[in-house]
C-alpha cells in the first residue's frame, strides 16, 4: 500500500474521463440527492471543466479515482486584489477513509488555491461529526475565524 503520507502530487484536476468516479463519490457524499439524467450529467460537468476559476481536483490511489475537491477561486478587489477561494464537496471514497487520503487531497486542493496567490480559503461543512471538524482543523482551518450562514429558495 502507498504511505498517505506522500507529497500531494496524485492530486490533480479532473479530465473528461473522470465524470464517472467523480459521481460515484458524490452519491456517497449526497446519496438523497436525485440521479441526474446522463445528458445533464455531462453537460454541467463540461461547464465546470472549462470554466476559469472553477477547479475539480481528484486524488488517484491505486489507479482509481478515490477523492474529490472542488475548489472555487473568487476575483478581488481587496487584499491587494489577491483572489481567494471556497472548497465544496470534499468527499473521499467511504471505504478508504482513515488512511490519509482526505489529508492529501486538502493539502494538494490547498496548494492550488496558494498556487493561484489566494490569501485565504473558506469552506463549510454541513458535519455535525465532531471527526469531520477535527480534521479540517488538522488540515489547517480555523473555526474561530468567520461564521457562515446558508439560505436556500423557499419550495413552494
Amino acid at each position: 500500500m502507498a504511505d498517505p503520507s506522500r507529497s500531494s502530487a496524485d492530486v490533480r484536476e479532473a479530465g473528461p474521463n473522470d465524470l464517472a468516479a467523480v459521481l460515484r463519490l458524490y452519491r456517497q457524499l449526497h446519496p438523497t440527492d436525485p440521479e441526474l439524467p446522463d445528458e445533464q450529467s455531462a453537460e454541467a460537468y463540461a461547464t465546470i471543466l472549462r470554466t476559469p476559476g472553477m477547479h475539480l481536483l481528484v486524488l488517484e490511489h491505486g489507479g482509481a479515482v478515490v477523492a474529490t475537491t472542488y475548489l472555487n477561486l473568487i476575483p478581488n478587489l481587496t487584499r491587494g486584489a489577491a483572489p481567494y477561494a471556497v472548497i465544496e464537496n470534499v468527499v473521499v471514497d467511504a471505504g478508504l477513509r482513515g488512511r490519509g487520503l482526505g489529508q492529501r487531497i486538502m493539502a494538494g486542493t490547498l496548494q492550488a488555491a496558494w498556487d493561484a496567490g489566494c490569501y485565504k480559503v473558506m469552506l463549510s461543512t454541513g458535519s455535525r461529526t465532531p471527526a469531520t471538524h477535527a480534521f479540517y482543523r488538522r488540515c489547517g482551518f480555523s473555526g474561530d475565524e468567520k461564521t457562515a450562514y446558508v439560505v436556500r429558495p423557499a419550495r413552494g
